[in-house]
């Protein structure tokens, strides 16, 4: 007995939330990510604009190399990020596609399913690594008398 055409798509719907509640979950990452890295660019900035014979440039250009590496890391872990929310898409896509053309998309699914994964893994090892770096540079940096 077949089951009509409106539960087998309500059945890919369903599959389809978890994916999309993943994506929402990126989004919101992605919006953390941007903010660290408008506040990282805005310092930077800040400290370019000193001029050069200025007696504390060299501390100020320790800390623009700093802000430089985080600045690198925040991209990694936005482009990887941005990766991740378009594999989940693409998956919630073929759920959809497959279910409506009746082909076998598993493996493509499960495929960019697991390469999500890993992106949203190593983009949030990066942003790690910048917390870190901020962490260490804030503790490095000279105490106000």
């Amino acid at each position: 007995m077949q089951s009509d055409p409106l539960s087998g798509l309500a059945h890919t719907i369903q599959l389809a939330v978890a994916p999309v509640f993943l994506f929402s979950g990126i989004g919101s990452i992605l919006g953390v990510l941007t903010n660290r890295l408008a506040r990282i660019i805005d310092r930077t900035r800040v400290l370019e604009a000193v001029p050069a014979g200025d007696a504390r440039t060299e501390g100020w250009r320790a800390e623009l190399r700093a802000l430089r590496a985080r600045a690198r890391l925040i991209n990694r872990a936005i482009g990887l990020c941005t990766y991740s929310a378009l594999l989940v898409a693409a998956v919630v896509a073929a759920i959809f596609l497959g279910a409506v053309a009746r082909i076998d998309l598993t493996v493509a699914v499960v495929v960019a399913f697991v390469a999500a994964t890993l992106a949203l893994i190593v983009g949030l090892v990066h942003f790690l690594g910048e917390v870190h770096l901020a962490t260490a540079q804030m503790r490095d940096a000279p105490q106000p008398d």
